[in-house]
């Protein structure tokens, strides 16, 4: 790479803009085994943030919520005629069906601005059967410190439906008590970061790691100059900025598309206990040990005898159990594994005996009890 020296980032962006035109086309190129800076890390401070509300859809065709059941409801409609000037008896309590309460929840985007437009996602809190053909009156979204920061309304868009017949029987396809509405909230505040802050920024790496982070502030360095970056832990590099906001957005994205060779992940077997699944990472390795696998097949048979006595005798006629069991033990040989064995070769070894996932659990797990397995064996 191109060393590009120069100290302090407070000078004109003329410096910044040739320096880029220096090392972006040899980016450009792609390098194998090489991974974006803004694939492994995130700049710390730009994220999303969770919003949520409760609100009604109306409109819905028979398919809201049961007031009986879901008393809120009324309670909530009631409100709402209130504020537009409808005045409804406390003692009367209307059977609506085509209403129903709902939550609604999105993710603000960073540097999201006032006017700008987010998607929605609206789920039934009653019991309300379906939510198609509904629409969302407007309703509030606040963030986690209680202040408004988008308004919803709209007409949702449900991929699922059902269908009840009168005797009871009945069908449903996806989840029709769910909804999303695209561009269904407007953004009425903006949430302040700290992007723009201070003297240097600190990129997050997705997966903690030391190897990838040193080789990440190494690559700063070498192409924005010496003690531009400095890690300050296996998941943390501090990085000196540019002051000026919109210097410091062109540094950025010149940061981003830098190329960095991620360290390798430690060995690891991930075995999923609920549906068998087993993975196994390339860095596992498997000391000298010989394996034998077989299994053990045990049959009871239940069966009945008729115990009848001989003609004039004096006796009488019973019925006796019988029981056979029957014991089959496959064999299965024994195959060796060499030091220093591979991924490939452990699968090709497994598969030769006929391991099901549940047994190749219990040989790595063998394998680990016995000091021969180079891996961390997780259940999740």
């Amino acid at each position: 790479m191109i060393a590009i020296a120069y100290r302090t980032f407070r000078s004109a962006a003329l410096a910044l803009a040739c320096a880029a035109l220096v090392v972006l086309p040899q980016l450009s190129a792609p390098v194998q085994a090489y991974e974006r800076v803004k694939d492994l890390a995130s700049v710390a401070g730009v994220r999303n943030n969770q919003l949520v509300g409760y609100g009604l859809v109306v409109g819905l065709d028979g398919t809201g919520d049961q007031t009986t059941q879901a008393p809120f409801t009324v309670q909530s409609l009631k409100n709402m005629l209130g504020q537009l000037g409808v005045t409804v008896p406390p003692d009367v309590n209307p059977q609506l069906r085509n209403v129903a309460a709902v939550m609604i929840h999105a993710d603000l985007p960073p540097f999201a601005k006032p006017g700008q437009t987010i998607d929605i996602t609206v789920s039934s809190m009653g019991n309300a059967t379906s939510l198609r053909g509904g629409s969302l009156l407007m309703a509030p979204l606040k963030g986690a410190d209680g202040q408004t920061y988008a308004i919803a309304q709209g007409n949702l868009v449900v991929g699922g439906f059902g269908a009840e017949g009168r005797d009871g029987s009945r069908i449903t396809v996806n989840v029709p008590s769910v909804g999303r509405i695209p561009n269904g909230a407007t953004v009425e505040r903006e949430v302040p970061t700290a992007f723009a802050q201070g003297d240097s920024i600190r990129l997050n790496l997705h997966r903690p790691d030391f190897t990838t982070a040193n080789r990440l502030s190494d690559v700063i360095n070498d192409t924005m100059g010496p003690g531009t970056a400095r890690p300050v832990d296996g998941s943390t590099v501090r990085v000196s900025a540019p002051v000026d906001p919109g210097q410091r957005v062109a540094f950025v994205s010149m940061l981003e598309n830098l190329r960095v060779e991620a360290g390798a992940p430690p060995a690891q077997v991930i075995v999923n206990s609920r549906t068998g699944t087993v993975v196994i990472g390339s860095n596992v390795q498997v000391m000298p040990a010989a394996v034998t696998h077989g299994s053990l097949t045990v049959t009871i048979t239940e069966a009945f005898d008729v115990s009848q006595p001989a003609p004039l005798a004096e006796g009488e006629t019973v019925v006796t159990p019988r029981t056979d069991i029957e014991i089959a033990e496959q064999t299965n040989p024994m195959f060796l594994f060499g030091p220093g064995v591979t991924l490939d070769e452990i699968v090709r070894a497994v598969n030769q005996v006929g391991a099901a996932p549940g047994d190749l659990v219990a040989i790595l797990e063998a394998l680990r009890q016995a000091g021969a397995l180079r891996a961390q064996l997780i259940v999740i």
